[in-house]
């Protein structure tokens, strides 16, 4: 069963961004992560492998734990907890 799917408005509940709110990006089922806009930059220093590749500190959203966020209801706009109902 899913507890949320890709294009869901979630809020974060735990860790730095705690409050902040955005879409999933992308989920992992068996592992129970989540990829979310605007949440969990990580930092990676990259090395330019090949000629005309740039070197540099690159940013990007890392994966949290499925637990560590909440839907928010399309309608009233209010954090909704998720029971194990198939979504139609």
């Amino acid at each position: 069963m899913k507890r949320v799917i890709k294009g869901d408005k979630v809020v974060v509940l735990t860790g730095r961004d705690k409050g902040k709110k955005g879409e999933i990006i992308e989920v992992l089922l068996k592992k129970g992560k989540v990829k979310v806009k605007g949440v969990n930059f990580v930092s990676k220093h990259m090395k330019a492998r090949k000629q005309g590749d740039t070197p540099g500190i690159k940013k990007f959203e890392a994966f949290i734990d499925i637990s560590n966020v909440m839907p928010i209801d399309k309608e009233t706009g209010n954090f909704v907890r998720v029971n194990k109902i198939k979504r139609s």
